[in-house]
């Protein structure tokens, strides 16, 4: 799972243009304000993170809803959730159905949690997208939490899943896959947990960092299937660790 990095920025104010102290401090006052605004309109699409979850008896698995329509066009999207930034195209919904099926399938395999459906689900989100009064993402989520009487929810986002073009040996163009995950309480909307897969496949001797990858597919430019698989293996794999140091109750 890739990580998340905050880089520090430093910003060098160009020589001033004017000799008049007034404008120039009107001028910097001015780009503070701005710069401060922007931060809290940041802080505030961003729901507050907990370090680990509480004891979790019922959850609600949305599963994997796709980024963008089928007709909206290729570009840069954020996650409605976290805000980060994602490359983003249409994604066959038949992809967002199989990738939805193997997170359930896996969480149930743990045998831990009292589990509301997919189905049971995708039916109160979409009552809630079509009602007249629509919030925020975040607020959906939290209006289903509460409906099912859960602790939390599970809910996750396909930015991109571009089949290859060729064969196992040689290809036109590879594999590309891009999806996000998110526990979310909701009670108060903060989230437990998130995970992230951004991966466009590449041969061992275009990216020698990447033969953890190139060694799960065999040598073989995968399928979008195959990659998507071994992106949601590394996700629920850190989503069940950071389950098993749930607090007590």
């Amino acid at each position: 799972m890739a990580g998340y990095r905050a880089e520090g920025a430093c910003i060098t104010m160009p020589r001033p243009l004017t000799k008049r102290p007034h404008i120039q401090l009107g001028l910097l006052s001015f780009l503070l304000l701005m710069l401060f605004w922007s931060c809290q309109s940041v802080k505030e699409k961003i729901p507050q993170e907990k370090p680990s979850p509480p004891k979790i008896h019922r959850m609600v698995v949305v599963g994997f809803l796709p980024a963008m329509s089928k007709w909206d066009e290729p570009k840069i999207v954020r996650s409605p959730i976290s805000g980060a930034v994602f490359f983003a195209e249409p994604v066959p919904e038949k992809a967002v159905k199989g990738l939805t099926a193997s997170l359930f399938d896996r969480i149930v395999e743990e045998k831990r949690f009292d589990l509301i459906s997919p189905g049971q689900a995708r039916g109160a989100y979409s009552s809630l997208k079509l009602s007249d009064v629509v919030g925020k993402e975040i607020d959906i989520i939290q209006k289903i939490g509460l409906a099912f009487s859960a602790e939390a929810v599970l809910i996750g986002y396909v930015y991109r899943f571009r089949e290859r073009e060729g064969t196992d040996y040689a290809v036109n163009r590879a594999a590309s896959v891009a999806f996000d995950l998110y526990l979310i309480g909701p009670q108060d909307g903060v989230v437990f947990w998130k995970g992230k897969f951004d991966k466009t496949q590449q041969h061992l001797s275009q990216n020698i960092l990447d033969a953890g990858t190139f060694m799960k597919g065999q040598g073989r430019w995968m399928t979008a299937e195959k990659l998507a698989e071994i992106g949601l293996e590394g996700v629920l794999g850190s989503l069940l660790e950071t389950l098993k140091g749930e607090k007590k109750d």
